[in-house]
C-alpha cells in the first residue's frame, strides 16, 4: 500500500458535469489525516485524533464556500463533526475514504442549514445591508 499522496474521486456518474466528491491527500494510519474538496465544491480537512469520549475520532471540517486562502483558519470553518472510528480500518485507504464521505455529508447538511439565513454570516450581512 502506498502511504504517500492519494486521491479519491467518487461521483455516481462519471459524465456528470456535477462536480464530484474527492479526497485530495489522504493519509493511512492511526493518525489518519488530508483534505479535499466535497461535490458541491467546498474544501474540507480530516484528521483522525483522540477523544475524551471514544478512542479514536474522525474530526471533519468543511470550510465556507468562499473561501480565499489556501490555509482556512477557525473563522472559515461552517461545519463541522466528529465520528467514533472503532468500525474504520484506520489501515485501509478505501474505508477512511468511506468513512470521511459520509461526515462530510453530514457537514454539508448543518453548513446548508446555516445557509438557509439562520447563520451568523447570514445575520450578519442582512445587518450590514440594512444599514
Amino acid at each position: 500500500m502506498d502511504h504517500g499522496h492519494t486521491e479519491f474521486a467518487m461521483t455516481a456518474h462519471n459524465n456528470s458535469a456535477a462536480p464530484a466528491f474527492v479526497i485530495d491527500d489522504l493519509s493511512p494510519g492511526p493518525n489518519a489525516h488530508g483534505f479535499g474538496q466535497t461535490g458541491r465544491g467546498r474544501t474540507f480537512a480530516f484528521q483522525v485524533r483522540n477523544s475524551a469520549l471514544h478512542r479514536r475520532t474522525l474530526h471533519v471540517e468543511v470550510y465556507r464556500a468562499d473561501l480565499e486562502t489556501t490555509v482556512p483558519d477557525s473563522s472559515d470553518v461552517e461545519a463541522s463533526v466528529d465520528r467514533p472510528v472503532v468500525d474504520v480500518d484506520l489501515g485501509d485507504e478505501r474505508s477512511i475514504a468511506a468513512a470521511v464521505r459520509d461526515a462530510v455529508s453530514d457537514a454539508e447538511t448543518i453548513a446548508a442549514q446555516r445557509d438557509d439565513g439562520h447563520g451568523v454570516r447570514a445575520l450578519l450581512s442582512r445587518w450590514t445591508s440594512a444599514g
